[in-house]
């Protein structure tokens, strides 16, 4: 089949490059020549773990192909996936001026026949307002079709190859016909094509999404209160994630959700839901408690100093806000660092993918490692922001040795507080009980 996919930030590259490997004529559209240029050339503008791999492969066959061409692209395909950005706005809904501006541009420019695909994550009932907005200047039939994305930065290819679910929400039969004739090849294991309406399919996303969130914000507050009373919360987590109907998955508590996702995500249906009169207060609290949680470290780390952090060297191990990406957007890192600067720390920090992205963001305000052990070089303290895996297992003994001293403020729990005793660290995590030397 022939498809186009306007927008190649990350959902628009990994949907493109999937569906190109699967072998569809794939041709992206983006307005940034720079960056169309350097695909091109078989650059990825974005790290995703495997994604190069079929980047490189899809180029080479000659299926997958990039233009700036609004117009090209909407000739080439038969399917028009638009993956265009929905930033928060100033009152925490989604911007859809770029969803509804090219669909303007469409209605002027189709000429036959297409479907029109929102990949992008949107608010209930922006099919009907893109349907309306190409209604106005089209000359030919059209159907527009929500098919909300699920991928998990670090994991996307995966969850794009092998999909828990697919959703389509269509009014068309037509429209249907291709969405299932596209996703079929991934579905070949018998994981379901949901078929629903429109607005269904685009509360889908939002609802998924924010239950998440508030199953990591209610395992953080556990967490919090197991301080208060000496509880233990992995044993908790161990505990309710043994129950089928509550299961293991995030249930880690730490010092918040971040990202592209989850934060943009719960608030614009926080937002949706008062536009409507409907008052979301389990999401109202998720959202406090999680902005909160992002530096719940800090008092701990003031009271270790005796709230003198001036001139103090603290390490930072992890920047971005995900293991496996090299996204900061909502990072706990960056609220972790800048109340740490505030109080006169001087930073060294080590991620490794984050950092030209922190740089561009922070400057000289922060000193930048070559390596995790070289962040530690002379540092007063390690703060753990990412679960990376590289920082599973190191070298205690020359992690002892290169700080001044050793001390641990752990913000995503990866070691075992007996082995930290053990190794002779103070040691300082969420929801369990300090390790004092």
């Amino acid at each position: 089949m022939k498809i186009s996919v306007i927008g190649t930030g990350y959902v628009g590259l990994v949907t493109g490059t999937c569906l190109a490997e699967t072998g569809n004529e794939v041709l992206c559209v983006d307005i940034d020549e720079k960056k169309v240029a350097r695909m091109r050339q078989g650059e990825v503008p974005i790290y995703e773990p495997h994604l190069d791999v079929l980047f490189d492969r899809n180029i080479e066959a000659g299926r997958l192909n990039f233009t700036t061409s609004l117009e090209e692209g909407l000739t080439h395909g038969d399917i028009i996936f638009l993956a265009l950005p929905t930033p928060e706005d100033e009152d925490g809904s989604a911007d859809l001026s770029y969803v509804l501006n090219v669909s303007e541009e469409i209605g002027k420019k189709i000429k036959e026949y297409k479907v029109i695909v929102d990949k992008s994550t949107v608010p209930v009932g922006t099919a009907e307002k893109v349907q309306a907005v190409i209604a106005k200047n089209a000359s030919c039939e059209f159907d527009v079709v929500s098919n909300p994305e699920f991928l998990r930065e670090g994991f996307a290819v995966d969850d794009f190859l092998k999909p828990e679910r697919i959703v389509i929400g269509s009014s068309s039969e037509r429209a249907t016909t291709l969405m299932k004739k596209l996703y079929n090849p991934f579905v070949r294991s018998g994981n379901p094509i949901l078929i629903m309406d429109e607005k269904s399919a685009e509360l889908t996303k939002y609802a998924a999404n924010s239950f998440l969130a508030t199953k990591i914000t209610f395992m953080n507050e556990i967490a919090n209160y197991c301080e208060k009373v000496g509880a233990d919360v992995d044993k908790v987590r161990v505990g309710m994630g043994t129950d089928s109907r509550i299961g293991k998955r995030f249930l880690f508590p730490g010092i918040g959700y971040g990202g592209s996702c989850f934060p943009k995500d719960v608030k614009a249906l926080q937002k949706a839901g008062k536009d409507e009169n409907y008052d979301f207060k389990i999401l109202d609290a998720v959202i406090e408690i999680n902005d909160t949680q992002k530096t719940a470290l800090i008092p701990k780390i003031t009271t270790h100093f005796k709230a003198d952090l001036s001139g103090k060297k603290i390490a930072i191990w992890g920047l971005a806000f995900k293991p496996e990406t090299d996204d900061i957007r909502e990072a706990p890192s960056i609220y972790m660092m800048n109340a740490l600067l505030e109080k006169g720390a001087e930073l060294t920090v080590f991620d490794p993918e984050a950092m030209p992205n922190i740089k561009e963001k922070f400057g000289d305000t922060l000193t930048y490692a070559t390596s995790m052990y070289e962040a530690t070089k002379g540092a007063d303290a390690l703060v753990i922001c990412t679960e990376w895996s590289i920082f599973r297992t190191p070298n205690y003994s020359k992690l002892k040795e290169l700080l001044v001293h050793p001390v641990i403020f752990d913000g995503r729990n990866l070691y075992n507080t007996e082995d930290m005793k053990s190794e002779g660290f103070t040691y300082v995590s969420i929801g369990r009980k300090d390790v004092n030397v």
